[in-house]
């Protein structure tokens, strides 16, 4: 996986890797039981503290992403969860719903939008040969 930390954005070094494993995840570019790179290689590879990218691990490991495992560091093992996780994706579709809302656009718009991303993500996980969520 290709890790791109955009210097000159305002968003924490942290939070755009954790963005991009999730991303990584979602579009089957890393797999169930696949490793990450290490803390210390990661952090070299992409010019970062190695404790932004530790903060980063930790983060994906409390969300459910990751297990960290001595002999294998980083390994990618989703959280079987599904109540929690949905309950999470309200919690963060409300804060959206409500951006949508001060800027009128509209349900049918938020729909659309939903339905675009969904399938963009759907489409590269049936392109990668990953099974298709519904």
């Amino acid at each position: 996986m290709l890790v791109r930390i955009d210097f000159s954005s305002d968003e924490a070094f942290y939070v755009q890797l954790k963005n991009q494993i999730i991303m990584g995840i979602a579009t089957s570019e890393i797999r169930e039981g696949e490793s990450l790179p290490s803390v210390r290689d990661l952090a070299e590879d992409i010019g970062i503290n190695m404790h932004t990218v530790n903060k980063a691990y930790s983060i994906l490991k409390q969300e459910g992403y990751l297990k960290l495992d001595r002999r294998r560091g980083a390994v990618v093992c989703l959280d079987a969860d599904r109540l929690r996780t949905i309950e999470e994706i309200r919690f963060l579709l409300k804060g959206t719903v409500a951006k949508a809302l001060c800027r009128d656009v509209s349900k049918a718009e938020l729909h659309e939008l939903l339905d675009e991303v969904f399938e963009e993500f759907n489409g590269i996980r049936k392109a990668s040969g990953a099974d298709s969520a519904q």
